[in-house]
């Protein structure tokens, strides 16, 4: 998908479709570690923001995942045509400049450097090869695929 010089990526029709039938049009886009970013539907958001909140910040790791997710996080609304306008700060942190890739997560989506996400996503297919099953922790053994 592309982004125009303006910074602005237009959701797919059927991602935007869902979440007008949901009643949806405020969203709220932030930083992820792995240097994509997250857009979550803003009551989605809310419950993130809430528990991220809550955690003891006496560990140096909670206050980095705090300043990076609270930090970044910013609400942007769908336009008319159903255009996203990407900050540039964020932009920059994904490394986003011309192509993107959206993926459905559940409840968010991450938004992905088109280049960085064949990468990252060569890496994760390899790694699925490399799994023990035995490692597996016990909720996802407890789930059908």
């Amino acid at each position: 998908m592309s982004i125009d010089a303006k910074g602005r990526l237009a959701m797919p029709k059927n991602h935007r479709d869902k979440l007008e039938e949901n009643g949806v049009r405020e969203l709220v886009v932030t930083a992820d570690p792995s240097r994509c970013l997250l857009v979550y539907p803003k009551p989605m958001w809310e419950e993130v923001e809430k528990k991220v909140n809550e955690l003891p910040n006496s560990s140096k790791y909670t206050r980095i995942i705090q300043r990076l997710y609270i930090g970044y996080a910013t609400d942007i609304e769908l336009d008319g045509t159903g255009r996203m306008l990407l900050p540039n700060e964020l932009r920059e942190y994904a490394g986003l400049d011309r192509k993107g890739v959206l993926i459905g997560q559940g409840k968010k989506f991450e938004l992905w450097d088109e280049r960085t996400w064949e990468i990252e996503s060569e890496k994760w297919k390899q790694q699925v090869n490399d799994l023990n099953p035995a490692d597996m922790p016990v909720e996802l053994q407890n789930i059908s695929f």
